[in-house]
């Protein structure tokens, strides 16, 4: 008994035969008769940017939080509105701040993986928000400047 096999290559183009063999869930048939996959789309981790990678913003209110279950401690938060119009929860980073109602702030993302809905980072250093006092590691988190270059002077 003779088998008839179709020669997919001349029936699709190079792309589409490509992308057919990469899609292992479904049979050809299927996807010839519906068309290309449409490709996942991707959701932004920061919507409150824009795309930008940081923004400007305005303390609305400063607070804490308390940080989801196996975790116990007294988180310090802000909410800032931005130059985007829009008001978010950020985080305060490092021991001690001077931030009050209508600091100015530059906001960064990353989320605080144990405090819901805090998305947001504060950047140290920058306008209103002061650096980190006497941190000789990790400087760069934390908006310090190097120490022994303050000494040589």
């Amino acid at each position: 008994m003779a088998v008839n096999h179709i020669d997919v290559s001349s029936i699709l183009t190079q792309e589409e035969s490509l992308f057919i063999m990469s899609s292992s869930s479904s049979s050809i048939k299927s996807l010839v008769r519906q068309g290309k996959r449409l490709p996942k789309v991707r959701r932004t981790k920061v919507p409150a940017f824009y795309g930008k990678p940081f923004v400007r913003g305005v303390c609305v209110k400063v607070f804490t939080k308390n940080p989801k279950k196996p975790n116990s401690a007294i988180r310090k938060v802000a909410k800032v509105k931005l130059s985007t119009k829009r008001v978010i929860d950020t985080y305060i980073p490092g021991e001690g701040h001077s931030l009050q109602q209508y600091s100015n702030v530059l906001v960064r993302g990353r989320r605080v993986p144990d405090l819901p809905g805090v998305k947001y980072h504060l950047v140290r250093g920058k306008y209103d928000f002061k650096p980190v006092e006497k941190r000789c590691q990790g400087r760069s988190k934390y908006g310090t400047k190097n120490p022994n270059k303050k000494k040589a002077k």
